[in-house]
């Protein structure tokens, strides 16, 4: 694991991934993140001790590929213009973003393998750095849609549930979600469900490039 390559693109991948929570929530209404100043591409006003130092290290340390999370940034749910639905799609718009950057990797690597502008070297030093942009932003993504609040897909189930059911989910995991979350990643089990859709969605958009 080339760590130099691998961490600037995850922290840049990272911030994005808050940043398009704070947009879309500044968008339907609630100005929080802007008024605290973090609605930003500023990776400093990102950082979370966690996140984005502790369990990147932890995923060095282990061998496994590269993925953490920052600072969320703040939303006041009440403050959008329908809570429970925007809360989804707020929820929705940080694994987008990954997603997103993934397909744009991918098209850059058909394009610097196309169009031969660089040396031979460059071109594999090139096609290296975007193969991790894709790599990371896919496993980004797929890691935030697991449906364990405080997660993105956890926003999202709720938003989807019924309000009885959807209030019952988060007292449970409002409680137990981290432990969850980290009980994944220490057993090694998180590899058994991410690994699959990770590859899937990377080997779909090989194909779709011709890469």
């Amino acid at each position: 694991m080339d760590l130099f390559i691998v961490l600037p693109i995850l922290f840049f991948s990272i911030v994005l991934h808050e940043f398009a929570h704070g947009y879309v929530a500044y968008r339907m209404g609630d100005d929080t993140a802007y008024l605290m100043g973090r609605l930003t591409l500023n990776p400093l006003k990102h950082i979370d001790l966690i996140g984005t130092i502790a369990v990147p290290g932890l995923c060095y340390l282990l061998g496994v590929p590269m993925f953490g999370w920052a600072k969320p940034v703040p939303v006041n749910a009440m403050r959008l213009s329908s809570p429970r639905k925007s809360m989804g799609k707020v929820g929705l718009a940080g694994p987008s973003a990954n997603l997103l950057l993934a397909v744009l990797c991918a098209f850059l690597i058909k394009l610097t393998l196309v169009t031969g502008i660089l040396s031979p070297q460059g071109t594999a030093q090139t096609v290296k750095f975007l193969i991790y942009g894709l790599q990371i932003n896919v496993l980004l993504a797929v890691f935030n849609l697991m449906p364990i609040p405080p997660l993105d897909g956890g926003h999202i189930v709720e938003a989807l549930l019924p309000l009885n059911a959807a209030l019952a989910y988060a007292r449970f995991f409002g409680r137990w979600g981290m432990y969850v979350v980290f009980g994944l990643i220490l057993t090694g089990v998180f590899r058994y469900i991410l690994y699959p859709p990770m590859y899937f969605v990377v080997s779909l958009l090989a194909k779709i490039f011709g890469i």
